[in-house]
C-alpha cells in the first residue's frame, strides 16, 4: 500500500498535468548541453504519474526521467520520447524519520534536517539535484552517502503499473549505485524518500578536507548547522555554482581498489583514502597530475580547484564534451593505469 506522509502545507495549487513539445535539453540540465526533447511532463501529483506514462505508450515513445537535471548530460540531436520531470513538492517528518517527495530541491531537504539538529545528511550539503534522485546514484560526499540513512522509497512500477515501497534491502546501493541506475534503470519513478537519521552530531575523525577546514579556521561548531555551514563553504569555495557555471558537478568518480590494488597504490605514492565506504584515489588529484588541472579542453574547462569537475565555458556540442573526456581518461590511463569513469548520466 502507497503510504506518504504529506508536508505540512501545500506549496501551490496543481491544476493540470503540463506537456510540452519540443524543449532544448540544454535549458533542463546544468551542463548546458543538448538538443530538444519531443515531449516533456512535469508531474506535480500522484496520479497523473500513470497518465505521463500512459501518453508515451499511446505514441509508442520511449521515457526518460529527469530530476534537476545536475547530473544528466544531453546529446546534440535531443532525445526523440518523453522526459518525465518529477515537480512534486514537500517535507514531513515525524519522530527522526524525514519524507521528502521526490521532486524537493535535495539542498532544501537537508537544510530541514539541520535545522532539528539531525544528523546524517548535513555533509551531503549543497549537492545540486533532487531528492528523488539522490538514491539512483547513492549520492555522497565527506564521508557520508544517502544509503547511510536511507529507509525507503515510495515508488511507481512501470513494469505492472502499480505503487510500491522499495527499502534498503531491496536498492543494491554500492558507490554511487543502486538497482535504479543499473539492473533496474527506468522501470521505477519515485515518488518519495524517507530517511531516519538522529539527534547529535558527526563523530570525528571527520573526512580529510573537513579536518583540515578546522585546522586552517579553528572552527569548533560540529553540530548538523555547523557541518553544513563548514561543508557549504568548502564546496562553495571549491566546486562551481551550476546557476552560475554550466557543469553537472562531480563528472568523474573516484578511483575505488581492493587490499592488493591500495597497497600498489601506496607503494607508488598515490594517496589512498581509508573511508567508511572502501579504499581509493581521488580522480581529482589523477587528473591534476597528469596535467590538466586548470585547462580548457574542446571548451570545456578542468576546474583548478577540483580537476574532477569539467565547467562547460564554451562547448556548444556533446562532442566537444566527449572529446575532452577522452582526452583526460586516455592520458589518466597511460599514466596511470586507471579507467576513470564517468558520473552524469546520459539522456539516450
Amino acid at each position: 500500500m502507497l503510504c506518504i506522509l504529506q508536508p505540512p502545507t501545500p506549496r501551490g495549487i496543481i491544476k493540470s498535468m503540463k506537456i510540452r513539445e519540443n524543449v532544448p535539453i540544454s535549458e533542463l540540465t546544468t551542463m548546458r548541453l543538448g538538443g530538444p526533447a519531443r515531449f516533456v511532463i512535469e508531474v506535480e501529483k500522484i496520479e497523473d504519474i500513470p497518465k505521463a506514462y500512459a501518453f508515451a505508450k499511446e505514441k509508442n515513445l520511449p521515457v526518460f526521467i529527469l530530476g534537476g537535471g545536475a547530473n544528466t548530460i544531453g546529446h546534440d540531436e535531443g532525445f526523440g520520447g518523453v522526459l518525465i520531470k518529477n515537480a512534486m513538492k514537500g517535507i514531513a517528518i515525524k519522530d527522526n524519520f524525514i519524507t521528502a517527495f521526490g521532486g524537493e530541491i535535495w539542498d532544501d531537504v537537508v537544510a530541514f534536517a539541520c535545522e532539528r539538529n539531525l544528523t546524517g545528511i548535513e555533509a551531503l550539503s549543497k549537492i545540486p539535484g533532487s531528492a528523488g534522485a539522490a538514491p539512483v546514484q547513492n549520492i555522497g560526499a565527506y564521508g557520508q552517502d544517502v544509503s547511510d540513512t536511507f529507509v525507503s522509497a515510495e515508488v511507481y512500477d512501470t513494469e505492472d503499473g502499480k505503487f510500491k515501497t522499495l527499502n534498503k534491502s531491496d536498492m543494491g546501493f554500492s558507490y554511487r549505485k543502486s538497482i535504479l541506475n543499473t539492473s533496474e534503470k527506468g522501470r521505477y519513478f519515485v515518488i518519495s524518500i524517507t530517511l531516519k537519521l538522529k539527534p547529535g552530531a558527526m563523530s570525528r575523525p571527520f573526512y580529510n578536507s573537513i579536518e583540515r577546514y578546522i585546522a586552517s579556521t579553528g572552527a569548533t561548531d560540529f553540530s548538523p548547522q555547523g557541518i553544513r555551514k563548514i561543508v557549504s563553504e568548502i564546496r562553495g569555495d571549491k566546486l562551481p555554482d551550476p546557476k552560475e557555471h554550466a557543469s553537472s558537478g562531480s563528472f568523474f568518480k573516484n578511483v575505488y581498489l581492493d587490499e592488493a590494488g591500495a597497497k600498489a597504490a601506496e607503494e607508488k605514492g598515490y594517496p589512498v583514502y581509508h573511508g567508511h565506504d572502501g579504499l581509493k584515489v581521488n580522480s581529482g588529484w589523477l587528473i591534476e597530475k597528469a596535467g590538466f588541472s586548470g585547462e580548457l579542453i574542446h571548451g570545456m574547462r578542468v576546474n583548478p580547484k577540483a580537476a574532477l569537475v569539467l565547467i562547460n565555458e564554451s562547448a556548444k556540442n556533446y562532442s566537444d564534451l566527449a572529446a575532452a573526456r577522452t582526452e583526460i581518461t586516455d592520458a589518466v590511463f597511460n599514466k596511470f593505469g586507471y579507467k576513470l569513469e564517468q558520473e552524469p548520466v546520459e539522456i539516450i
